[in-house]
């Protein structure tokens, strides 16, 4: 027989401690609005984990975000004050803007220049010069146009292959060909059907007038001084674990009058029910199901089948560079070149204390959409792989040796924004008009970064506390 907790209430309750539900619930705390996260990990964070290792500071989900929208900025800068100080923005210093593509037999430097264009390797001379047309190319006219496509038409193939589809594996570890611009790259299809191309928007973009609020988004890459880790931490601590339930089962919402009624199992196995005015769910598309069993199949299904792709990140640390320059944001591998890894990012080179002084700190990225079968190679086969890259690749000698490699795999890391998408938003939206009080979040809809999951947050909370003060 389960036993059962008496019901409590709370204005809004929030399914999942990632930092979609921690920032929301962060900023429903910060207007006093009462709030309950409930997560079936038995840790806060989600995908979002900072480890320590031999004076090396790593992450084993996300590596960096980017300061792009206004709403970062505001977290961070509120998260410094409400954390005393124990949570600081921290931004990779310029030297980091540096990225390279692999193409032959090294690493090249990723042009930042139309002189770097001219002069670089990576692209055929046909394409360096058509891109001189892409201004006055026309519009595409179908809104479902891939992002491989889009570029293809617009850019030529051998920009495809060195540019565009390096940047969707490092992005979403996904093909080109399959996300669909409008969806995965909303900004670049506004691009070209606002100005009408990509060089055109761009100049029309940097002359727009901005507000000191816009100029908050600085788009530098940025961590948090220490980790990661310390953002979920220092949303969990202002919101007290008191009102943090970990390591649920059998979780269950339900619409009651005038309400939700949220029931599940908490951590000693006792049935626990919440009351509430909202729920929020940050949860991924798979575990909908289970969660919302009031929903019909149809838009159920609509949102549920949504793609993952299967990520494995290996951090490998070195405490001697041997010579070897390494100051960049990192380097990413065309699936053209045929390797076996996605690319390998250097985090030492852009925050401090990730690695000791003298050594280097590698993040090696694995799997993705064109290639799953990665993530059932044993540990062994992913050393000597690592191995093998460090002095193929990024040329350290062979009397190298890595002073520790770790592993770890997610099976469902990055939503694939694909053309089943807008069936996707839409019967999100739809059970959102039908069941008043219920706001389906997460990284189903609105974006797969740090930045759109911060931003996304934001806005559920300040609509929520719109709604609940002016009642």
């Amino acid at each position: 027989m389960v036993q059962k907790k008496d019901s409590i209430e709370t204005q809004v309750v929030v399914v999942g401690a990632g930092l979609t539900g921690l920032t929301t619930a962060y900023w429903l705390c910060r207007n006093d609005i009462s709030v309950h996260v409930i997560e079936t990990d038995h840790r806060i964070g989600g995908q979002i984990q900072t480890n320590h290792k031999n004076e090396f500071i790593f992450e084993t989900g996300p590596t960096t975000g980017s300061v792009s929208t206004p709403e970062v900025a505001e977290l961070m800068n509120d998260l410094a004050i409400t954390s005393g100080g124990a949570c600081v923005l921290e931004t990779a210093p310029d030297s980091s803007k540096r990225r390279l593509i692999w193409k032959g037999a090294r690493f090249h430097d990723l042009p930042s220049s139309p002189i770097g264009g001219l002069m670089t390797p990576l692209f055929c001379w046909k394409d360096k010069i058509r891109i001189l047309g892409e201004p006055w190319r026309k519009k595409g006219n179908d809104p479902d146009e891939s992002v491989g496509a889009l570029a293809r038409r617009r850019l030529g193939n051998s920009f495809v292959d060195y540019a565009v589809a390096p940047f969707i594996s490092g992005v979403y570890a996904g093909d080109p060909d399959t996300l669909v611009t409008r969806y995965a790259l909303p900004k670049l299809y506004q691009l070209e059907q606002n100005y009408g191309g990509f060089i055109r928007g761009a100049i029309a973009k940097m002359k727009e007038p901005k507000t000191d609020r816009d100029r908050l988004a600085t788009k530098k890459v940025f961590s948090a001084r220490g980790g990661l880790s310390h953002i979920p931490k220092a949303e969990a601590d202002y919101i007290g674990m008191d009102h943090i339930s970990l390591g649920v089962n059998r979780v269950e919402v339900c619409p009651i009058d005038k309400g939700w009624q949220t029931t599940f199992l908490n951590a000693e196995g006792i049935e626990q029910t919440i009351q509430s005015r909202y729920v929020v769910t940050t949860c991924g598309a798979y575990q909908l199901p289970a969660l919302l069993p009031f929903v019909d199949e149809p838009r159920m299904k609509a949102i549920s089948r949504l793609k993952y792709a299967p990520v494995m990140e290996v951090n490998v640390g070195m405490r001697d560079t041997y010579g070897g320059d390494y100051i960049a944001f990192g380097g990413l591998v065309p699936t053209v070149e045929r390797k076996r890894i996605l690319g390998v990012l250097f985090p030492s080179a852009c925050f401090t204390r990730r690695a000791p002084k003298g050594g280097v700190l590698f993040s090696f990225f694995m799997g993705g959409m064109r290639n799953p079968e990665m993530l059932d190679y044993d540990d062994e086969a992913i050393e000597l792989l690592v191995i093998d890259c460090l002095h193929q690749m990024l040329m350290f000698p062979k009397e190298a040796k890595p002073d520790f490699i770790h592993i770890s795999r997610h099976q469902k890391a990055i939503p694939q924004y694909e053309a089943d998408s807008g069936a996707r938003f839409e019967a999100v939206a739809s059970i959102e008009r039908q069941f008043q009080g219920l706001v389906l979040g997460g990284n189903l809809r609105g974006g797969i970064g740090m930045a759109h999951r911060i931003t996304q947050a934001t806005q559920i909370a300040n609509e929520i506390v719109i709604k609940l003060k002016n009642k």
